[in-house]
Order: structure tokens, then sequence, then C-alpha cells
């Protein structure tokens, strides 16, 4: 059985909660989830992932970030800078190589941490971000100036600071795509994009594909 357990990691801005999956020896994952809604719809999807890697053997954490998941820091007051320092933070605390395992909007994340390697599955780039945001906010009928987007609360200073952010491609990096997006990937696999659905799913088989993925693309980085 997959060993599941509650920690905590300290950043220089708090204390923030983080799941751990598997061993706590070896190389580590970290998985980033989407940034706002897409991360309630992955969350199912991404610890099927990880708990799929404990069983090939693969640590694996899934922490919150400052303005995620159960942080004490509000959306409204998240600054992607701040994500970003937390994430470091968490790297230099591990003692092990790790590696990121980003989705979509969270390749955003793990740009300033010192990593084995980067694995992205659909990696968005803050501008796209941007626009989805802005498309949903319409699409509500809200007004910019009330600053809410998909039931968000941002600040002026997340939104720019995500129009300018860019997924970090340095050093050993992977990205894994669905087959039916047309851009440049190392792999691309089938499945329904989770993301895009309004209500959280799940997909058994893509998750235990991708396991297999990152943990033959550990195996040759740590090679």
């Amino acid at each position: 059985m997959t060993s599941l357990r509650f920690d905590t990691y300290d950043w220089p801005g708090g204390r923030e909660a983080m799941l751990r999956f598997g061993p706590d020896t070896g190389p580590i994952v970290i998985a980033a989830l989407p940034l706002f809604e897409e991360a309630n719809r992955t969350r199912q999807f991404t610890c099927t992932i990880l708990r799929t890697l404990a069983d090939h053997g693969i640590g694996s954490l899934l922490p919150d970030f400052p303005g995620t998941g159960e942080s004490v820091v509000t959306t409204l007051d998240a600054k992607l800078s701040e994500q970003r320092r937390a994430y470091r933070a968490l790297t230099q605390q591990l003692g092990v190589h790790s590696y990121a395992l980003s989705i979509r909007s969270g390749a955003l994340l793990d740009t300033d941490a010192d990593l084995a390697g980067r694995w992205h599955l659909a990696p968005h780039t803050g501008s796209d971000l941007v626009r989805d945001l802005e498309r949903t906010r319409a699409a509500a009928g809200k007004s910019a100036r009330e600053g809410e987007y998909a039931g968000n609360r941002l600040s002026l200073k997340m939104l720019a600071e995500l129009q300018d952010a860019l997924p970090f491609e340095g050093g050993p990096y992977r990205v894994v795509r669905l087959y039916t997006d047309p851009r440049a990937a190392d792999a691309t696999y089938a499945g329904a994009p989770l993301w895009r659905r309004s209500e959280p799913g799940n997909d058994i088989a893509l998750a235990q594909q991708l396991a297999a993925d990152i943990s033959h693309w550990i195996a040759s980085c740590e090679g």
C-alpha cells in the first residue's frame, strides 16, 4: 500500500502543508498543480500519478504554496514571486535530488529552484494564463475593477508577475503533452485535458502512463 503522510515545510514567509507519498530516500518528485481553478480539477489525477510513482519506488511531495490549497495566505495576497520563493526553500530543505513534476501553470513555480530536472505536462505561460483568466472573467460578467477571476480575487501585482512569466527550460528538461496539443513535446499521450473540465476528474490509465514516463526519465537522469 502506498505510504501517504501529512507534513509541513518552512519558507521565509511562514509554513505550508504538504502531502508525502512513497519513500523519503532517493530522488524526490515535487508536484506543482496548476494555479487557481485548474488545481481543483487536476488534484485527484496528480495524486494518482504520485501514488503510482510510489509503486515504482519513487517518493514525492504535493505541497501547498502561498495562496494555494490550504495556505493561510489568501489568494488576494498571493504573489508569484513568493510562490517561487517557497518552492525554492522546499528544495533546499530536502537534502536529496529533487525533480519537478509541474502541470500547466504549475510550471511557472519551479523556475528559481535548484532541481536535478524538470518534467512538465502541457506547460502554460503566464500570458496564456492571464488571457484565460480574462476570458473567464468576461464570460462571468465581472469587471476588471472587481479583481475577480473565476471566483478568485487576484491582486494587480500577481497579474503583472504572471504576465511576463515563462517556464524554465534549462538543465534536464522533458515536456509531455496530450496528443491533441500540436505544440512541440518530447512525448505525447492520449487523454482528455482534465484541466478544461467543469468538475474535478481522473484518468487512471493516463496517470499510470505518465508515472512510467517520469520513472524512466528520472532513471536516465540519475544514471
